[in-house]
C-alpha cells in the first residue's frame, strides 16, 4: 500500500513538511505556503524559496501533493488523500509525544 511507503519515508516529519502541509488545508501557491507558516509560527520559521519548492517537489513526485495552475496561471498545491492521511498519522504521533512530555516534564526541573 502507498501510505506505508510514505509514512515509513515522513515520519517523523520534518518542521518544513509538516508547516507546508498545514498549510495546505486550503490550495495556496509557494508564496502563501511562506506566508502562511511564518504567520503560524509568529516569524519563527521563514522558508526560503529553494526549501520550500525542493519539498514541495519531492512531496509532489510522492503524490503527498497534487499540483495545478489558477487562472493567472500560478502554480497551486492541495494536500492530496495520501498527504491527509499522513498529516492525521503525524498529528497522532505528536499528540503522543505532548502527552509524554507533558508527564515527565517536571523531571528536568532543578
Amino acid at each position: 500500500m502507498k501510505i506505508d511507503k510514505v509514512i515509513k519515508s515522513y515520519i517523523p516529519m520534518t518542521e518544513t513538511a509538516f508547516y507546508i502541509l498545514l498549510s495546505l488545508t486550503v490550495p495556496r501557491h509557494g508564496y502563501g505556503i511562506i506566508k502562511h507558516v511564518e504567520e503560524l509560527t509568529k516569524g519563527r520559521i521563514i522558508l526560503g524559496s529553494g526549501t520550500i519548492y525542493g519539498t514541495l517537489k519531492k512531496m509532489q513526485r510522492d503524490e503527498i501533493v497534487t499540483v495545478f495552475s489558477d487562472e493567472k496561471r500560478k502554480t497551486i498545491y492541495e494536500v492530496s488523500h495520501i498527504g491527509k492521511e499522513l498529516m492525521r498519522y503525524e498529528i497522532s504521533r505528536l499528540k503522543e509525544l505532548h502527552v509524554n512530555a507533558l508527564s515527565y516534564e517536571e523531571e528536568f526541573d532543578d
